[in-house]
């Protein structure tokens, strides 16, 4: 993918810089893709001739603090939402759907609750929710549990943990072998993929390119409270998830479904919070974007 696609910028009003990435179709259906906690740009990049096959225009923004994008000076969830707004705006997108991916996902969920007119459907993929939602924690391992200790303690805490993420990208083999320890084996097993870890280390690299208030802001806003319930979002939506997923475990998922009204919901059996990206990404996109059909079958419905 050539830089001229993948380095955008644009200048906010307040004078901060939004970076984001464009692929796919230019003139296909548009999708806004909110990345991963410790994600980027970048992220969706490999899927760039599935998102040209399926006629789509993805657009990619990094949130504050990562990548090609300043830091805000007091980060919110919500505040979120006006810089997509912006951004829709400057690209002439009257209207698009979202997607997020994990850490994006909560994002998904500010932006639908406060943009329904514009946003005509989402999804949730290995997706966190609420700490408030009943049982969002059951099942999560260790080291996310760690996280958020250290965000209900304080932004500062939680960046000395994101700094050694960022120095560990120095080691890559060391951070690989770190990363497989805090794993389930069906998501250590990703990671011994050269080409998948590649990708996920040149992404992390990438939104920790200025430091790592982005990825810890990230966790202390997933750790407070949201501003909106689930239950208040009225687009439609889709959501998948491994039931084996360890750091965003099910329970999120499951919860995340039952709120959220007429959410379709697909629970991956085996399958962790790596593994279901890995192996079933082209399913899920184009699971997503195809076309509905009436009640007997029989044909596309517009969507």
């Amino acid at each position: 993918m050539q830089t001229t696609m993948t380095d955008k910028t644009i200048r906010l009003s307040d004078g901060r810089q939004l970076g984001y990435a464009e692929y796919g179709d230019p003139e296909g259906m548009p999708l806004l893709y909110f990345h991963g906690t410790l994600g980027s740009r970048l992220e969706p990049s490999h899927l760039d001739p599935l998102f040209r096959d399926l006629g789509v225009r993805v657009v990619a923004p990094e949130r504050p603090g990562y990548g090609l994008s300043d830091v805000h000076p007091k980060p919110t969830l919500l505040g979120w939402v006006p810089d997509v707004a912006v951004l829709a705006d400057r690209l002439h997108l009257e209207r698009f759907a979202l997607m997020g991916l994990s850490g994006g996902g909560p994002y998904v969920a500010a932006t639908a609750y406060t943009l329904p007119e514009r946003v005509t459907k989402l999804a949730f993929v290995s997706a966190t929710c609420p700490l408030t939602l009943p049982d969002a924690t059951r099942g999560m391992g260790p080291t996310n549990r760690l996280q958020l200790r250290l965000a209900r303690i304080g932004p500062w805490a939680l960046n000395l943990l994101m700094q050694n993420i960022a120095r560990g990208t120095n080691q890559p083999e060391r951070l690989r072998k770190q990363f497989m320890r805090a794993l389930p084996p069906v998501d250590a097993e990703v990671l011994q993929h050269d080409e998948y870890w590649h990708r996920l280390l040149a992404d992390i690299r990438e939104g920790m390119r200025n430091g790592t208030r982005g990825a810890t802001w990230d966790i202390v806003l997933w750790a407070r409270p949201w501003g909106f319930r689930l239950e208040e979002i009225q687009v439609p939506a889709s959501l998948w998830h491994g039931d084996a997923d360890t750091n965003v475990p099910v329970t999120m998922g499951r919860a995340i479904a039952r709120a959220i009204p007429h959410c379709q919901a697909t629970f991956v059996p085996g399958e962790g919070h790596l593994s279901l990206i890995l192996k079933h990404e082209e399913e899920i996109f184009r699971s997503f974007f195809a076309p509905k059909r009436d009640n007997h079958g029989n044909g596309p419905m517009p969507s």
